[in-house]
């Protein structure tokens, strides 16, 4: 597994080396297909990345120009993992790593308050495990006034035969693309322009 594209494209990332690890990456095909689809949404925004896993793709929103990613997982493996890829991608990576458990009420509002001033995210990827309601409760989740900047993106990722909803009350579904098993839902929040 690779960042696929800006100034640390090419860069290998560690991952969990077993599919029995509770983390499955997104694969290189998706995240160049999502960043292919997102675009100048990226560059200078800023990001959050929860159930992040491996960090993939907050790597490589970093990559391709973020401001600063915030990585959220309840996994102290996860996070070790997130740590790694950082220092072997980015020299000086303009990231902040929480462990947080986003199955939990107040979670995410918990973690908000320990960040500096009011910080309103320009994009969100979710990426929780797949089949078990998580992508829906995460989507309500970041649904909520104080977490999200007009105009942000999210992305939901989830077992391709999933539903997830077309509109929740500060989110409209713009896109839903299908990669094998994989479904990815790309919401904004409030007017959108590519």
């Amino acid at each position: 597994m690779r960042i696929t594209g800006g100034r640390a494209r090419g860069h290998r990332l560690v991952t969990p080396g077993t599919r029995f690890s509770g983390i499955r990456p997104t694969s290189d095909r998706i995240r160049e297909a999502l960043f292919s689809i997102l675009d100048r949404k990226v560059r200078d925004a800023l990001v959050l990345d929860l159930f992040a896993g491996t960090g993939a793709l907050g790597m490589e929103a970093l990559s391709r120009g973020a401001r600063h990613c915030v990585f959220v997982d309840r996994s102290a493996r996860a996070l070790d993992l997130i740590r790694t890829n950082l220092q072997r991608c980015f020299p000086n990576p303009a990231a902040s790593v929480f462990r947080g458990d986003l199955t939990r009420p107040g979670t995410l509002a918990g973690l908000a308050a320990r960040m500096p001033g009011e910080l309103l995210f320009d994009l969100v990827f979710l990426d929780p495990p797949y089949k078990k309601n998580l992508a829906q409760q995460a989507l309500e989740m970041v649904d909520k006034p104080g977490i999200l900047a007009p105009g942000a993106m999210v992305v939901a990722e989830e077992e391709r035969t999933q539903e997830l909803p077309e509109a929740l009350t500060r989110l409209r579904l713009i896109d839903r693309r299908r990669y094998g098993g994989t479904g990815l839902w790309i919401y904004s929040h409030g007017p959108y322009s590519r």
